[in-house]
């Protein structure tokens, strides 16, 4: 008898137990990352970092003038012959190296060329036509070559930063002995190089 009645009351405590109502466990309150520049107290970490846009504060500039002029050595060379490409040779009349009219709006680009890029030089090479001597002709394509030197130092450029060659009929363009080829062979040409960095 004393067995079954501890036997009841066992089944009565696991009966009383398991009829309570479960206890709600505490949880602790959500907490939100710290907002980048908000709460200086704060620091952020990398994952607020990382999901907050920080680009969208940055100001969106257009590239300068000063920062094509900042071009890495690496790409010195590449940006050369682009910009070579847009260089075009002046002509000269017979006998004669006079600037003439036509070459001076090309003048004035080569030189804006120059004034923006200081990293970069010009070779002007002076040509003629295969008629006169090999001496008279490499006297005459040196003075044109150093008549376009003069104009762009008479537009601010540095003689420093220009170097003149006289290849007189060396390197025609032309070949036929005709007025409009030998009128392509006298000619200032213009090759851009580095500058050399000491």
């Amino acid at each position: 008898m004393k067995g079954l009645f501890i036997n009841i009351m066992l089944i009565l405590a696991i009966i009383s137990i398991a009829g309570c109502a479960p206890k709600k466990i505490a949880q602790m309150p959500e907490q939100r990352p710290p907002e980048i520049g908000k709460d200086d107290k704060k620091t952020a970490t990398a994952d607020d970092i990382a999901s907050k846009d920080i680009t969208k504060d940055i100001p969106k500039e257009a590239i300068t003038e000063k920062q094509i002029a900042k071009i890495e050595p690496s790409d010195i060379k590449s940006y050369i012959k682009e910009l070579q490409t847009k260089i075009k040779d002046i002509y000269f009349d017979f006998d004669n190296y006079d600037i003439r009219d036509d070459a001076r709006p090309v003048l004035r680009e080569i030189a804006s060329m120059l004034a923006k890029n200081k990293d970069i030089k010009v070779i002007i090479e002076g040509h003629t036509d295969e008629r006169g001597t090999n001496e008279y002709n490499l006297g005459l394509g040196d003075k044109r070559a150093n008549a376009a030197k003069e104009y762009l130092l008479s537009l601010g450029i540095p003689s420093g930063r220009i170097n003149t060659l006289s290849y007189g009929e060396e390197k025609p363009l032309c070949i036929e002995q005709i007025e409009d080829c030998w009128a392509k062979n006298r000619r200032a040409h213009f090759v851009l190089i580095e500058e050399s960095r000491k």
